[in-house]
This record gives C-alpha cells, structure tokens and sequence, in this order.
C-alpha cells in the first residue's frame, strides 16, 4: 500500500512544541531472543498493550509532519526493498538522494548537500567514520530498522543538534520503554529476497515500573548482484549489529538509561580499488532526563557518549589483487576513531513562549596504518595523524504568538578546532615533509534562525518561511583527504575556510480527509563552498579542495488523494540546483529531478499497491568535480523503473509484505555514482557508472507482540 506517513498527524502548535521536546556478543543475544520469540502465545496475549498493532502497508512516499519536518517508523516495510543502511533507507524520502558504492554503504545526500552538512545523529550521539574516503559513512553504521524512530529536518532550521547541519538534520532514535507492570514485548523481521538477500532482526524488552532491558539484535546478507542487462556487479556484503539497554525509570518523570553496542561486517565495492574488510563498532551511553520539574523550568536532560569505528580496507579478503598497476599485490589500510561526546539541556517554558537551552562538547581523534602484504598491518602500530574539538552553546525559542502564528528562533556558538599530528604528507616517491605538523587551527562559529508559521483562518492549510545562517568547520575529509589546498597555498588544513550557507526555506501543508499536499522551496548562498577537483595524472588522479562561491535553490513537492475508501494515489517530486558563481558553472554532484507516482487499492487486512520512479536527465555537470566521494564524470540519461508492492495482515501480531523492484528488468544507473572499478572488469580510462540491480523480489515477515 502506499501511503504518506505512518505517525498520526499533529497540528502545527503540536508538532513545534514536540520537536522541541523531541559488550554482549551478538550471537549470543540472538540465542537468547529466539528463546523469548518461543514464548507461549498467552504471555504475548497478556502483555500486548506493549506493542502495536501492525499496519498492512507498504511504504512508498512519506509527507512532512510538520514544516521543514518529517517523522517516520524506520520498521514499516517500504519500497524499494527495505534498506541495508541508513543511506539507503533515507533515499526513499524526496530530496535525498545517496552516492552509490553498489550494494551498500552509499553516502546520503540531501538536496545536493553531502557530507557533514548533514548531521546524523542515533540517540543523540554522533557516530564518526574513519575511512579518508568515506568508504564507512556514519550512516553505513546505522541499522534503520534496529530504531523506533526516525526524524529529519530539512535546511538550517534547528540549533539543538551540534554544529554545522547546514543542508539538514537527521535523527535515529530509540524510544525509552514503558511498562506499567511486569512485562515483555518483541518485535521481529526476516526479510528474503533476490541475489541472496536474508535480513533478520530481534527486539526484546522486559521490565516493570522501575525499570527495564531491552536487546536488539539484527544480521544483514547479501550476494552480488545482477543488474539489468544480467551482468554482475561486485556489492556482496555481511553485516552484524547487537545493542543492549538497561533503565531505570523510579517514577514516570525519571529516566536513567545505559546503552552499549558492538557490530562489525564486510563489503566489496564495484566502484573502489579496495574493500571494506572490517566495520567494527562498538558503542556506550548514559542519558538522564527528569520531566515535570516546575511551572516554568519543565525538563532536564544530559547525556555523555562514546562510539568508536575500526576499520580495514585491503584488496585480497573480498577480490583478488590485480596482479598490475598500483594495486598489483595485496595491500591493506587499517583506520580508527574515537568520538568522545556529551549534551546538556533543559526546557523552559512560560504561557506563551518556549525555550530549549544547554551546552554539547565532542572531541575526536583519527589514527592511521597500512601496509603491503596479507595482514601484516596488525603488527604496526597506530599513527594518530588527526585531533578536532568542538564546544557549543545554544538556544531555541518558540513563542505562540497566537492560535494560528508561531514564530521559531534559534541561535548558537561554537568554538571549533583541529590539530595537524602528520609528519609527512604524500605517499610513496611523493613523500614530503608536512609543514603543518604539530599546528592547531580554530575558529569560533555563529549560527542561528528564524521561521515563521501561521494557519489559515479557513483553510486547513498551514504557511511557512523561515531564513537560517550556519557557519560549518571544515570537516576530516575536507582538511585532511585532499592531495593539496588552494593554488599556492601548504595544504588543505592550512587554507581551507569554514563554510558560510545563508537560506531561506519556505513552503505550505494543506490536508483534510481526502486529500494531503505540501510544498517547500529553498534559495540559499554558501560562501566558501568546499569543493574537491580532480586531476588525472601518469601516477594516478590527484584531489584538491578549495574554496568557492555557490548559489543553490530547489524544493519537493506532494499529495496523497484518496478517490475512495480503497483508493488512493500519491505522487512527490524533488529538484535541486547549484551554481559555482565563483566561475559560473554548475555546481557538481547534484541530482537531477526525481519524480515517484504511486497508487494503491486496500482493504481492512490487505494492499497492493504500484510505484513508478521517472528520473530526468541530468546536464548540468562539471566533469572531474565534486566531493570527497564522488565527481561528476559524465551526463547521465533519464530513465523509469516500475514496481509492485503488497502486504497482508494475518491478525494483530503478523504481517507479511512483499515487493518486485524494477519488474521490467530495467538497465539505468543512478547519476549520483562511482565508475567501475578496473579491478572487476570496468574500463581503466573510459568511467563507467555502476548500474543498479536488475528485477528483485522480496518479502518480509513482521512479527510483534
């Protein structure tokens, strides 16, 4: 079935007031959770006010919730077939599209913004990946589906998440649990597909009023691909993930919750000369929060965080070496970090003004090996080569104006720095002493907004323009990835600017019963836009970042009309543009437009439900350009891909949900992608972007008591 959203819908005033508002080794949890989804179907009986109950729906398009905002169930089965990776499930949101590796851990893009314009966080902490190259993407270590919840808000319209955030915010919760008296719950899924895909997911939880567990536990398989002209694609990949939580809830106002993480796993990249051998993560947490405090000082709530990331890249555990060229032997490339975080914040409120305040603090250092040779890496030891620090203050007023008018600000300070710990820089016959050795660069950053929301008198439709300004540090790839900083300049770290983006956002939200609209735009200015620029070379290709100035502007529209009681049809469509105004290109790296057509027949048990992507040409390139990730190397055509969905809800507690993604075996490539690997039969010097997969079938059983 296709449908909009599966939250209930909040009034304007409702959905400002909750944004605001807003180890143990795997397998052996698993033993234990296959133990609990044994259990007699009268324990499940007895305690089913913990869960709810299942939707039978298929998700194909989801509408904001409130402006700027959308909230979303990570659980609900979607099409295409449900997501490997956070990447991969936040492309199914119009204005996000995702750099493609292959079959999984792509790198997310929103409205053509990459990178750490975009801050993601899972329960509020923030998970750093290690690889130069973003190969591990912080979204390649989240599991949608292992969370409650899932929240993004588009263009620099919040302050309360960490700097940056200039393209958006995006938020992977775990709701605490609540019990009334003894219980448990258990939600589970295993999904099937084509090309080998067998997903498996477990969600337990046991308490009472003071307190409570909870254990997920969730495997992730896949086989290479095919794609539409039946050739097979290198994007194999394995994934595991264990997170346990313990709280203590003492009263319904207090909560007191521990959590820790492991999960690792292995993928081969079409379009890489190497692959990720190792995803190793490994994840603590402690949150306090006390509601209900006084009549004006409301909530408190604090939180400290680590996460750390180790992971290997090499040419030999998923491939073979391919015996010439630079990447002849067997070669591997070990990188970690450690992010070390912490939020502290309350809420005020007063009769007709609201304000949330704290302070956040992260510190992260990166370390470096490699070596040639089968694992001989391990005997080395770890090269720290880089140290950033970030210390925030800020706050976020909404006052409610009146019934209908809601005025939104925020502001915040960061001090931000970076140390230099590398002695040299280059590799191999290019190795040269680094001038910046030892230097520690800093800057303090302002950022803030307002918006402005307002309901028709008579009209259910509500009106929106907000302007945001967010000053963003140059980031890990930006400062230490790049060969080389601006012309004439020692390198990267030492010339790279912080990055300005001044954007107004505007748009409308209009629903009743039959029908559901909305629209929002942006026009925004970013000084000292960071862009990387390739150059072929006898050697190989070098990257150098510098700094330009860009215009960027687009916006998503939407509806959703219901022609009966059993029909219903949505369509979205999502542009974005961009503009080097410093020469007068196009901005690389940006989407072309993308349009999703869905219609739906369901009854009380059932759906079936049809989704047409029609995706335009795209242009406007600027070839050898674009981020640390990816560059524009060609135009790229436009094409369709048609598929069908259905689902069926056995009773309460089952549901099955199945797809057939691109059913006419359509051949196309997504414009957003890396060239072919020469190691896997992709030509050397003509690049080849990596095609996606062929007809896929799926089904997926969901099961929750």
């Amino acid at each position: 079935m296709s449908r909009f959203s599966a939250v209930p819908r909040l009034s304007p005033a409702q959905a400002s007031y909750a944004l605001n508002e807003s180890g143990v080794r795997f397998r052996h949890a698993t033993a234990i959770l296959c133990g609990a989804l044994l259990a007699p179907s009268a324990l499940a009986d007895e305690h089913a006010g913990h869960s709810e109950e299942l939707s039978p729906t298929v998700i194909t398009a989801v509408a904001p919730s409130s402006p700027l905002t959308i909230v979303t169930n990570p659980k609900d089965p979607r099409q295409p077939v449900p997501a490997s990776d956070g990447a991969d499930y936040l492309k199914t949101i119009p204005g996000f599209a995702m750099v493609r590796n292959g079959g999984t851990n792509g790198d997310p893009v929103l409205r053509g913004m990459f990178g750490s314009r975009l801050n993601i966080l899972t329960n509020g902490s923030m998970m750093l990946g290690a690889c130069p190259g973003r190969m591990d993407a912080p979204t390649s270590y989240i599991s949608p589906e292992s969370y409650d919840k899932l929240t993004v808000i588009k263009g620099p319209q919040t302050v309360l998440w960490g700097p940056g955030s200039s393209a958006g915010t995006i938020l992977f919760e775990r709701e605490p649990e609540h019990f009334g008296e003894l219980g448990t719950r258990v939600d589970a899924s295993v999904l099937a597909g084509s090309y080998g895909r067998f997903d498996k997911r477990v969600d337990a939880a046991a308490g009472g009023e003071s307190g409570y567990i909870r254990v997920i536990g969730n495997t992730a398989h896949s086989d290479d691909y095919q794609d539409g002209n039946n050739d097979t694609v290198a994007s194999r990949y394995e994934k595991w993930n264990g997170d346990v939580a313990l709280g203590w809830t003492p009263n319904a106002d207090t909560l007191l919750e521990l959590t820790a993480g492991r999960g690792d796993g292995e993928a081969r990249y079409a379009g890489r000369s190497m692959d990720g051998a190792q995803f190793l993560r490994e994840s603590l947490g402690l949150r306090f929060e006390q509601s209900n405090i006084g009549e004006i000082l409301d909530t408190v709530e604090a939180q400290v965080y680590y996460n750390y990331a180790d992971h290997v890249m090499d040419n030999y555990t998923l491939r073979t070496p391919s015996g010439t060229g630079m990447m002849a032997g067997p070669m591997a490339s070990n990188v970690d970090r450690r992010t070390l975080g912490t939020r502290i914040k309350a809420t005020w409120r007063w009769a007709d003004v609201q304000l949330v305040s704290g302070i956040d603090a992260q510190a992260n250092e990166h370390r470096e090996r490699s070596a040639m040779d089968i694992d001989t890496y391990k005997d080395l030891p770890y090269t720290k080569d880089a140290g950033f620090h970030n210390y925030g203050v800020f706050g976020e007023l909404t006052w409610y104006a009146a019934d209908r008018d809601r005025l939104i600000n925020g502001a915040r300070l960061d001090r931000a720095s970076a140390k230099d710990y590398r002695q040299t820089i280059g590799s191999g016959m290019m190795t040269l002493p680094n001038p910046t050795a030892g230097d520690t660069r800093a800057d303090t950053l302002p950022s803030g907004f307002i918006r402005y929301e307002h309901d028709l008198a008579d009209s259910p439709t509500t009106l929106y323009a907000g302007l945001g300004h967010t000053q963003r540090f140059p980031d890990y790839w930006e400062l230490f990835s790049p060969d080389s900083g601006p012309a004439g300049s020692v390198n990267a770290f030492d010339s790279i600017k912080p990055e300005k983006t001044t954007q107004l956002d505007f748009g409308l939200q209009y629903k009743t019963e039959a029908l559901e609209a909305w629209a929002s735009g942006y026009v925004g200015q970013v000084r000292d836009y960071i862009l990387f620029n390739y150059t072929p070379t006898t050697m190989g290709t070098t990257s150098q970042a510098e700094n330009i100035d860009a215009r960027i502007m687009g916006g998503e529209l939407g509806a959703a009309y219901n022609f009966t009681d059993n029909w219903k049809a949505d369509a979205t469509l999502a542009y974005a543009w961009g503009k080097n105004s410093s020469d007068g290109s196009a901005l690389p790296q940006m989407p072309p437009l993308d349009a999703r057509f869905g219609l739906t027949y369901s009854e009380e048990n059932w759906s079936a439900g049809a989704l047409w992507r029609v995706v335009a040409a795209q242009n406007r390139i600027d070839q050898n350009k674009g981020n640390v990730v990816g560059k524009d190397f060609d135009k790229t055509p436009g094409f369709g891909v048609f598929s069908l969905n259905g689902a069926y809800r056995i009773n309460s507690n089952w549901k099955v949900s199945s797809g057939v993604d691109n059913l006419f075996g359509k051949a196309y490539a997504e414009h957003l992608n890396l060239a072919g690997n020469a190691g896997f039969g992709y030509p050397a010097n003509d690049p080849q972007a990596i095609k996606e997969p062929g007809r896929t079938l799926w089904t997926k059983v969901d099961m929750s008591f």
